[in-house]
């Protein structure tokens, strides 16, 4: 089975991808969605009691006051972080356990910033020109232009992450194209059993 790593900065349309091979029958493990999932369980609360316990309510992480804590503590993020990347993991590890396919993914934004790519068969970027980023971000619910600043700063530079892709999803055109770009990144993939280096 390969594994296939998606990445990619905020708004270039990573989401967006990951659905798409999901809805061609690709097993998608979503680690935004584990990390959301670990905030209400009550995991995270105890995982983060000792980091940021201004953030917990009852036995979950409220999120805002979390996003202000890290925007007002540029290393509160790499403490957060150290506690909620290995419960992450864990999770992807039971997920790939699961596998019987051909393929899965591993949508992750922080692959390589966490320095997860040796642990992909494949990366896969997803990427966008800085304008048509910026006016996705702006358009999103609760987001500012210091908001998509802060965040921008601490991901790896598209350009970096461009470099250690084995596929670049282009994504500044429609919806459909971007399904159409996916469909045929399968089809090559699948053509093509390369092994990642």
């Amino acid at each position: 089975m390969k594994i296939i790593g998606l990445t990619g900065s905020l708004s270039m349309g990573k989401t967006e991808v990951a659905k798409t091979f999901s809805s061609l029958g690709i097993p998608v493990f979503d680690a935004d969605a584990e990390v959301h999932r670990i905030y209400e369980n009550g995991i995270a609360a105890a995982a983060l009691k000792d980091v940021c316990p201004a953030a917990i309510t009852g036995d979950h992480i409220d999120r805002q006051i979390l996003a202000g804590l890290i925007a007002a503590d540029q290393g509160l993020m790499k403490k957060v972080t150290a506690k909620i990347h290995p419960l992450v993991q864990e999770a992807e590890q039971k997920f790939r356990a699961k596998q019987t396919g051909d393929f899965a993914v591993i949508d992750s934004p922080l692959i390589l910033e966490t320095g997860r790519a040796r642990d992909m068969d494949l990366l896969v970027v997803v990427s966008a020109t800085p304008e048509n980023q910026r006016i996705r971000a702006l358009a999103r619910p609760g987001m500012t232009l210091e908001k998509f600043e802060m965040i921008t700063s601490r991901q790896m530079p598209d350009e970096d992450k461009r470099k250690w892709a084995d596929y670049v999803i282009e994504n500044n055109g429609t919806k459909a194209e971007l399904v159409q770009t996916v469909k045929d990144l399968i089809a090559h993939i699948q053509d093509n059993a390369v092994d990642h280096a």
